[in-house]
């Protein structure tokens, strides 16, 4: 899976979306995106965000996020050669975690191809043990979307 540059310009419905190109294997034997494909691009999305935003370096960095728990619900078909948009949305955060709310949408006319849940959990590199969301990543969530605490 491919994906182009990210977008800095914000939304109506959030302020991060990432295109994301389709390939002919991610077909499968319905001719539709497998259901696994949906998944990668919201992995892709958080990650490049992580990344572009926070200059978080997930193979050298003391602390990395690992998705502990995603959903999707699917609402529509796509498939080869459709472009997806992957669109970061509200984000809950806590102590050691946070959650998104990303939605795909198809690239031609922003209709909605699935939407789901993500959850990122901070962890020490070496010892895979929870530790608090790093400060440069928690202020940049602040900067760059509507954050709701987690509630205990």
């Amino acid at each position: 899976m491919t994906t182009t540059t990210p977008s800095n310009t914000p939304t109506t419905t959030g302020p991060y979306r990432q295109t994301i190109a389709t390939r002919w294997a991610d077909n499968d034997m319905y001719g539709h995106l497998n259901n696994t494909i949906y998944y990668q691009a919201m992995d892709t999305a958080i990650n490049t965000w992580f990344m572009s935003r926070t200059g978080l370096d997930p193979l050298h960095d003391d602390v990395i996020g690992f998705c502990v728990s995603s959903s999707c619900q699917f609402r529509a078909a796509a498939g080869f050669p459709e472009e997806l948009v992957v669109e970061l949305r509200s984000v809950r955060i806590g102590t050691t975690s946070l959650a998104w709310s990303p939605r795909i949408l198809r690239s031609s006319d922003d209709s909605l191809l699935a939407d789901g849940t993500f959850v990122t959990v901070f962890v020490d590199s070496v010892n895979r043990r929870p530790v608090p969301v790093p400060e440069r990543i928690r202020t940049a969530l602040e900067a760059a979307f509507e954050l709701v605490p987690a509630s205990h």
